[in-house]
């Protein structure tokens, strides 16, 4: 089989990362990288082996797909250029700065018949994959994702940058029309929202509460589903999830309250049986598998196959369009009653142009 030719269009955080994998990867050769800063970009295309290059239209007419890693407010111009000549291209998240552009982006890859892929690794995380056969139809989902600032993706606020994340599980775990949302936030260290609380809530019944904060003293990536069978918790940084549910033992024997209500009923010896006796406790192997690579094997497997992608322009829209929804709750926030109007501590969010749905 010939090697499949790709660029990288980027080298910062992500894009240093898709182009190593890239160039380690059998199938694949890594044509260039494109990068407007020349030492970073030589730098990096000196140690994956191939050549650096300024401007990646220069570099179009000779590969198969392409990879966008380039700061978010040039997802549109970048990732539509490639588009328009039909060349399948992986985005990083978010799709683009707004949900506008997102529905450009995603409209341009329907009306072109050209693969969009947009990179939401978490679907890739092995916990998450573990995860999903035992979460079931959730009732409640909980999701907490905090990190110290990393000084990147400074061109965007924590909905684009990680809550989007969570965002985008959540609705792949809900199938069921999202009918409210919630939210408050505060801008901490300038610019835009570092920390958000946000409540989705959708047409079954189910709700999820989602927290992001990127400027946190402690690094956590957690969700918690519930539903009728019991409670998955889900640890993406430390890839482990454990399953909570009733035990056959709870299902069909003795109740334990019927039990510890018993004359001389031993309470300490109840207390040790309530995990393993009466809540079945499972813990799935999760494998140590590189997200980022099993994305990139994904994206590749499409561009070759002609297979849909996991996250497509429609899913990556949609997790836009409540991205969209909870930054308009964040700017209209009233946190003070004050004359001036003032909306949320020092917050400074750009409310949605455009909202859909």
């Amino acid at each position: 089989m010939q090697n499949l030719k790709l660029i990288v269009i980027g080298t910062g955080a992500l894009g240093k990362h898709h182009a190593r994998i890239l160039s380690q990867m059998d199938g694949v050769e890594l044509v260039a990288v494109a990068e407007l800063n020349a030492a970073a970009g030589r730098e990096i295309a000196e140690k994956c082996g191939t050549k650096w290059v300024v401007d990646y239209r220069d570099v179009l007419d000779h590969v198969d797909a392409a990879i966008v890693a380039v700061p978010t407010f040039a997802h549109l111009s970048v990732a539509s250029e490639i588009l328009q000549r039909r060349i399948p291209v992986l985005v990083e998240k978010p799709l683009a700065s707004n949900l506008l552009q997102a529905n450009t982006l995603a409209e341009l890859a329907d009306e072109t018949d050209t693969l969009l892929q947009v990179g939401h690794i978490e679907r890739f995380n092995p916990a998450m994959i573990a995860a999903r056969p035992l979460i079931g139809r959730p009732k409640y989902l909980r999701c907490e994702r905090f990190s110290p600032y990393a000084f990147r993706s400074t061109d965007i606020g924590v909905v684009h940058d990680v809550m989007i994340h969570d965002i985008d599980l959540v609705l792949s775990c809900v199938p069921a029309e999202v009918i409210g949302v919630e939210a408050f936030g505060a801008s901490i260290l300038g610019g835009h929202e570092d920390c958000v609380q946000a409540r989705v809530t959708f047409a079954d019944g189910c709700i999820a509460d989602i927290a992001a904060n990127r400027v946190s003293p402690v690094q956590r990536r957690t969700m918690q589903a519930w539903s009728a069978e019991g409670c998955v918790s889900i640890d993406f940084a430390a890839r482990e999830v454990v399953a909570y549910t009733r035990s056959d033992t709870l299902k069909y024997g003795v109740s334990p309250l019927d039990r510890a209500r018993q004359p001389g009923a031993n309470i300490e010896q109840l207390k040790a049986e309530v995990f393993g006796t009466f809540l079945k406790v499972t813990k799935p192997f999760v494998p140590a598998a590189d997200a980022l690579t099993d994305e990139l094997r994904s994206f590749i497997d499409c561009v070759r196959m002609g297979n849909a992608p996991q996250v497509g322009g429609a899913e990556a829209v949609r997790a836009m369009t409540v991205a969209e929804r909870v930054l308009a709750c964040v700017a209209s926030h009233q946190w003070d009653a004050r004359a001036d109007g003032a909306v949320g501590p020092f917050a400074r969010v750009a409310v949605p142009r455009k909202m859909a749905g």
